[in-house]
């Protein structure tokens, strides 16, 4: 038995490729149908125009997504039509994207000890008061 090889560089086989299969491939979204509807929702631009799903991308192209709550800016350094692992993914793309905005850590409203046992009927009534529950 022989081992299945990882995946088919598109750039054999033609210089161009759907986007939406491209930003799949390497890992930019978990799934192909949310990559069409980045698309579709106007997320995604090619140099600096806006791209539909089937738009042809090429080797040099720079993409641009909203993706996650997130500006990436990707430049396509190969073309590959399979999902790939991340480590063969990063090799098929240059990210020019500004870094993330820093977390902001938020405080537990409502805490309770742990090895405490089952809220008491008091404790329910505070939680039910805090979340607005109780009339």
């Amino acid at each position: 038995m022989t081992a299945r090889p990882a995946a088919k560089d598109a750039s054999d086989s033609g210089d161009t490729m759907r986007v939406d299969v491209w930003m799949w491939a390497v890992r930019l979204v978990k799934t192909r149908s949310l990559a069409t509807d980045a698309c579709k929702g106007g997320h995604v631009s090619i140099n600096g125009r806006s791209a539909k799903p089937a738009s042809s991308l090429r080797v040099g192209d720079r993409v641009e997504a909203h993706i996650a709550e997130r500006d990436r800016v990707l430049e396509v350094v190969k073309l590959i039509d399979k999902r790939v692992s991340a480590p063969l993914a990063a090799e098929c793309l240059v990210d020019h994207s500004p870094p993330p905005p820093p977390r902001e850590y938020v405080a537990p409203l409502f805490r309770r000890d742990a090895g405490t046992g089952r809220p008491t009927k008091r404790d329910r009534r505070r939680l039910d008061d805090f979340r607005g529950r109780r009339g």
